[in-house]
């Protein structure tokens, strides 16, 4: 599972404009006045580009990802309050709790099995950390123009997402609302917000990249149309419009205020 630098770089400023902004605001007041975060599957360091400007100029992070490249880059961000985390998410036990105050994921949760997420929200409520999750896929996609086998390629687009990306079956689209109700049971109180990317003619790189993406995945569930239409659309990426749904979530340990 691992995502290249020149994606993330092309998705960044959608995700941005994307996330819900109370919840933004409200993960920055949960950190406290002393923040200490700790960015699960860190990428380049987006959630900190993101978050940083809600916090104080003091505040210090923990990144977490896979890819030494991506971490070491991600880094940058925060010069003297970075500390990097080289970890397989396999591991949670592994995680460097003492003295965080939020974890922070993005793009992530979508990925995971439900075991995976139900044994982070276990650990988070053992020593009471709030978590803020954003930019979880959930299954929607709405394009204008519209085509003909657009409701195909979703369809097959969101069966590939359920398959195992290293961890097990992942949630894929069902993650948003199953997540909720995980770290619900696991006995926080869990806010959220929709976050969708609205996609038109003036990003047309990250239009075609992401239908090329689309297509490549619908594929591989072996809908034999999806690499046409990927065709058309990246074609169209100029004149288009498209929506892809996500969604954020921010959920607070008993006796959060």
């Amino acid at each position: 599972m691992g995502f290249s630098a020149e994606w993330l770089t092309l998705r960044e400023p959608a995700d941005m404009a994307a996330r819900d902004a109370t919840l933004l605001a409200q993960a920055a007041i949960v950190a406290g006045p002393d923040p200490v975060v700790l960015d699960l599957g860190c990428g380049t360091g987006s959630t900190l580009r993101t978050l940083a400007p809600h916090l104080p100029d003091h505040a210090r992070w923990h990144l977490v990802d896979n890819d030494p490249a991506l971490l070491e880059r991600a880094a940058t961000e925060a010069p003297g309050r970075a500390t990097v985390h080289t970890l397989d998410l396999r591991d949670l036990e592994a995680l460097p709790l003492e003295g965080v105050t939020l974890v922070t994921a993005s793009a992530l949760l979508d990925l995971m099995p439900a075991d995976w997420i139900a044994a982070l929200a276990a650990r988070l409520a053992a020593v009471g950390l709030p978590f803020y999750a954003a930019l979880s896929y959930d299954g929607i996609m709405a394009w204008d123009p519209a085509l003909p086998r657009d409701a195909d390629v979703t369809r097959a687009f969101n069966d590939h997402q359920r398959t195992d990306k290293g961890l097990g079956p992942a949630l894929g689209p069902d993650a948003a609302v199953q997540a909720a109700q995980i770290f619900r049971d696991a006995g926080f109180d869990v806010h959220d917000g929709n976050s969708p990317w609205r996609i038109d003619a003036d990003s047309a790189p990250l239009h075609r990249a992401l239908v090329e993406g689309i297509a490549q995945a619908a594929s591989e569930t072996g809908l034999a149309v999806a690499t046409d239409w990927g065709r058309n659309r990246a074609a169209m990426a100029g004149d288009s419009r498209c929506l892809i749904g996500h969604h954020d979530l921010l959920a607070l340990p008993p006796g959060t205020a």
